[in-house]
């Protein structure tokens, strides 16, 4: 003889919280999808204060992707222009940056970068 076992109401109501969470999810994943646009990634470059290191100077960059759509092989170029120097480049490969987020790293100089101007930026990237 089997015994019928009933579910207290803490258990239906872990259930329905559980199956609301799942449903949020899967609705959300296929609105996101649905609705993506054809953007490309959107590369911008933030450099940051440059730090004394040994044997030169480190300076802190940032990679933004605004765009809609994933970066792979981020290939960036940080150039130091001192006057009365030749100009000093520095580079850096990122793997990849989703769409919407930041990927953080470091280039070093010999020179001091507070004595010229340093621009950066994203030299090119892969389409996933």
């Amino acid at each position: 003889m089997s015994k019928k076992v009933e579910k207290n109401p803490l258990e239906w109501t872990v259930f329905a919280v559980s199956l609301a969470v799942v449903l949020a999810t899967l609705g959300y994943l296929v609105y996101d999808a649905a609705t993506v646009r054809d953007a490309k990634p959107d590369l911008r470059v933030e450099l940051g204060r440059p730090e004394p290191r040994s044997g030169g100077f480190a300076v802190p960059v940032t990679v933004h992707n605004r765009g809609d759509e994933t970066a792979e092989g981020v290939h960036v170029e940080v150039t130091l222009e001192t006057p009365g120097a030749e100009p000093e480049r520095a580079e850096y490969n990122v793997v990849f940056i989703p769409r919407q987020s930041k990927r953080e790293g470091w280039v070093t100089f010999r020179s001091d970068p507070s004595r010229g101007r340093l621009t950066g930026r994203a030299m090119g990237y892969e389409k996933p």
